[in-house]
């Protein structure tokens, strides 16, 4: 038996390290497509660019944006089974897509269950044994857990168990630009840890300069 699962997981990561030729669009999801503008995006869900939140600035400005879905319908009159989606930009475009669903929307149904619904818009996956990490931006967080993934030559989905919400989750997004997002976030916390001793430095010196300005100014303008 160890035999025979040790050749499944060989068979599952050499089917991982090949891209699925599903012919299907993995750049998108429903109405979102990778390469989007942050400008495009905002419009889309009805958000201003500035509500993005700013994630790293340096190397490269890395933002995200949330769109809460929760207790809408869908044309239909179906209620829509995602919770939020999270946006993710690079240098100003979309270039990844995480999508959480909602808890009771997935009540019951299982990781099988789920793969298949996926692959209905996908194509065929891999499905990971063992399951693997799934990154995220908070270092603190609990890593999700990788169930399959949906792969061609620029792109990927990737489908993870959401073990802080107890619920599924899908990530579509670029493969070279997501790796690049990555590399310069790490960069600008290493950058920020370098340049922090020097930024305390000139909080302080601008909270002295300040209250100097204060003080002149009250000088003139007290009465007692």
């Amino acid at each position: 038996m160890n035999m025979i699962r040790k050749s499944i997981i060989s068979l599952g990561l050499v089917l991982l390290a090949t891209p699925v030729m599903s012919g299907q669009d993995l750049s998108r999801y429903r109405k979102f497509v990778l390469g989007t503008s942050l400008a495009a995006i905002s419009k889309q869900v009805g958000k201003d660019e500035s509500q993005a939140t700013l994630i790293s600035e340096t190397p490269a400005l890395i933002q995200e944006m949330t769109y809460w879905q929760a207790d809408t319908f869908d044309s239909s009159g179906r209620r829509e089974p995602v919770s939020h989606i999270t946006l993710d930009f690079y240098n100003g475009a979309l270039y990844r897509i995480v999508v959480v669903y909602d808890e009771k929307a997935v009540e019951g149904l299982t990781e099988e269950d789920m793969v298949k619904a996926i692959s209905a818009r996908y194509g065929n996956g891999v499905r990971l044994y063992p399951e693997i990490d799934f990154p995220n931006h908070d270092v603190y967080s609990t890593p999700e857990k990788v169930i399959a993934r949906w792969d061609d030559a620029e792109n990927s989905v990737t489908f993870f168990h959401s073990t802080g919400l107890e619920s599924f989750g899908l990530a579509v997004f670029s493969k070279r630009v997501n790796a690049q997002a990555e590399a310069a976030i790490v960069e600008s916390a290493r950058l920020a840890k370098e340049q922090a001793p020097q930024k305390e430095i000139a909080r302080q010196i601008k909270e002295v300069d300040d209250l100097d300005i204060a003080r002149q100014k009250n000088i003139k303008s007290f009465r007692p």
